[in-house]
């Protein structure tokens, strides 16, 4: 297998050193580095988006500067509000659905790294997927670690670091968060 197949497995991979990812790595780099240097009003930002993504969601508004890995990992709904200075970490697919609003300084991150040194000196990396359900909010500053989903209608609290899942209609907070009310969506 290749590394970018590990990758896509979820199977220990060579982020670091191997050529074929970290030129991929870096034409999504080279491509969000353009877009957060285009004035917010420019018409060109659909298009550079479109390359980031491959696509260009429905009613997305997306405010720069904005990061990801690879881009083509990440899938969004429609109505997704993007606050400034997000990262989005995608060596696995971040599902985002429809209506999320995402405050500001949030990270998604897909990529875990072993915990000997020795395996982490040699670039080895593990991407798990995150998924998001519709209609949630994400206050500033809110972490999400591999692996997790968080249900439909969900809030979650400002400098929350989200590691395991939430369920629907939750509201969760904290270091590591944890669901501290059901959110009563009718």
């Amino acid at each position: 297998m290749t590394e970018i197949e590990k990758m896509q497995a979820g199977m220990w991979y060579d982020a670091n050193y191997d050529q074929e990812i970290v030129k991929e790595r870096y034409q999504c780099f080279d491509i969000c580095f353009q877009l957060n240097h285009l004035k917010p009003s420019e018409i060109k930002r659909k298009e550079v988006i479109e390359q980031i993504l491959g696509y260009y969601p429905e009613n997305l508004e997306l405010l720069s500067p904005f990061y990801c890995d690879y881009g083509k990992n990440i899938h969004l709904g429609k109505n997704v509000f993007i606050n400034l200075n997000n990262y989005f970490m995608d060596g696995a697919t971040i599902t985002i659905g429809d209506n999320v609003f995402i405050g500001p300084s949030c990270g998604f991150y897909t990529a875990s790294h072993p915990l000997e040194y020795k395996k982490r000196n040699q670039g080895l990396e593990k991407a798990l997927p995150i998924k998001i359900g519709n209609n949630c909010w994400f206050g500033a500053n809110v972490s999400v670690m591999p692996g997790v989903t968080i249900g439909n209608g969900c809030v979650v609290a400002a400098g929350a670091v989200v590691t395991k899942d939430i369920p629907d209609n939750s509201l969760a907070a904290g270091v590591p968060a944890k669901v501290i009310k059901e959110i009563q969506n009718q």
